[in-house]
């Protein structure tokens, strides 16, 4: 226990100093939302509806933080640790390296949760959000976002070849759902045919979950979102579990 809290103390010190998760899980959410809401402030989400556009996007943008982190962070650092030899001299230390990646999942889920929280109390101050649904429900299916979206990183760290592998695959995953999953984009903005073609990213998956819980539908909504993300979270941790390479 003692050298998992040294090794989260440095890893978050290195994180600190390097400014990437920083920028990206924390103050980027922030000026997303800070945007939505100056642009469309209390209006609400559609005629007659009884929440706002903001209400109806405050758990996508939520979201921002956790792609940060597990489908671009997490599989850089598991591979560079990999290229450094670092996963390998912890094999013959007695610090298993199993230990050195969960201080890593750590870390970000860290983030996460700081994000999450600063992100409520700028919406909450700033631009009157209101939780209409479940605030339980709503973290449930944050945790399900999260599991999935580091299971994907862990998958993509695992297997990949090299760091330049790994950031080229996270790249390829991350920038798509960063921005077209309604993390920044508003999904209810887009066209038709953009939204039915986004619906293969398992972000945007997600984000169904997390408005449905901000705004109190019926879960039978989103009933086909939640197998999807649980599909993805058990397929990506199997291929993760099974194909791991540790050197």
């Amino acid at each position: 226990m003692k050298a998992f809290r040294v090794l989260l103390k440095n890893e978050l010190k290195m994180s600190i100093r390097g400014m990437d998760m920083l920028i990206f899980a924390l103050i980027m959410p922030i000026v997303v939302l800070v945007i939505l809401g100056i642009i469309f402030g209390q209006k609400p989400a559609f005629e007659g509806a009884g929440y706002s556009f903001l209400d109806q996007s405050f758990g996508a943008v939520s979201t921002i933080a956790i792609c940060a982190g597990g489908v671009m962070g997490l599989p850089l650092v598991i591979s560079d640790y990999r290229s450094k030899h670092i996963l390998k001299r912890y094999q013959v230390t007695p610090v298993s390296p199993v230990v050195v990646l969960l201080a890593e999942v750590s870390m970000y889920v860290i983030y996460a949760v700081v994000s999450l929280l600063s992100l409520l109390a700028v919406a909450v101050c700033f631009f009157d959000f209101k939780m209409h649904g479940s605030a339980g429900l709503f973290l449930v299916g944050y945790l399900l976002v999260m599991i999935s979206m580091f299971s994907i990183g862990m998958m993509v760290g695992g297997i990949a070849k090299n760091s330049k592998i790994a950031g080229i695959i996270a790249s390829l995953l991350y920038f798509p759902m960063l921005l077209f999953s309604g993390a920044t984009l508003p999904y209810e903005v887009m066209p038709d045919l953009m939204q039915k073609t986004v619906n293969v990213l398992p972000l945007t998956q997600g984000i169904k979950i997390l408005k449905n819980a901000t705004l109190g539908l019926p879960a039978d909504n989103v009933t086909g979102a939640i197998i999807f993300m649980l599909v993805t979270a058990v397929v990506c941790s199997i291929v993760s579990i099974k194909f791991f390479k540790w050197e």
